[in-house]
């Protein structure tokens, strides 16, 4: 079994947001406790505003020593300086990417809950595999569902790390931590939080310090 590594928060953007906005709120998100990384998330926006996103929000990853990644688009990742991508099954394939964007840049690979994409992604230079959607989500109603066992399995067998996402709360988050994920993928439970942005990180990080 891999050794046992603290989980840690993969936030992701709103689906839609204004940039200037948004950088206060992410400032208040990156100073309430540990966060591993940012993925910039704008499906069906113009690469413009991708990209001014983009500009806006690197510095204040790079500031909170965070990496940005960007959703989808390798060639975007490259042309604004971000620090890795995450792609899906419809995207380019990993070995491309990873052609593309060179070895020093994070490649993120959906795996939904396929062992076999998971360790093709991992052969491929993948440097996390995503698995999800482990409850239900407004970002991908009707999306396939992922097992718990999945990451049990993954965290038993392999040594790329893994995020889970898709639902998760505060509510619902121990067991994928206690099975051994790496990572937690949130969006709405960060942003949405009545308590705002800050009291979501601070609290997802006091279960991650607390659970076994």
């Amino acid at each position: 079994m891999n050794e046992v590594i603290k989980c840690q928060l993969y936030l992701i953007t709103p689906p839609k947001f204004d940039p200037i906005r948004f950088s206060e709120r992410l400032k208040n998100a990156l100073g309430a406790g540990t966060t591993a990384c940012l993925q910039l998330r704008l499906k069906n926006a113009l690469d413009d505003n991708i990209k001014k996103a983009a500009e806006m929000l690197l510095p204040i990853c790079h500031e909170y020593k965070i990496p940005l990644i960007m959703n989808d688009r390798p060639d975007l990742a490259l042309s604004t300086g971000c620090d890795g991508v995450h792609i899906g099954r419809d995207d380019a394939s990993c070995k491309e990417t990873r052609s593309l964007l060179g070895p020093d840049l994070t490649i993120g690979v959906t795996c939904k809950n396929s062992r076999h994409l998971a360790i093709e992604a991992a052969e491929n230079g993948a440097d996390y595999v995503a698995f999800g959607a482990f409850f239900p989500t407004d970002t991908k109603p009707g999306t396939e569902t992922a097992e718990l066992e999945t990451i049990r399995w993954w965290n038993d067998t392999a040594i790329v790390p893994s995020v889970a996402i898709g639902g998760i709360k505060l509510g619902n988050c121990i067991p994928l931590v206690e099975a051994g994920t790496s990572f937690l993928a949130v969006i709405g439970e960060i942003w949405e939080h009545p308590d705002g942005e800050a009291a979501a990180v601070s609290a997802f990080n006091k279960i991650f310090d607390t659970a076994v």
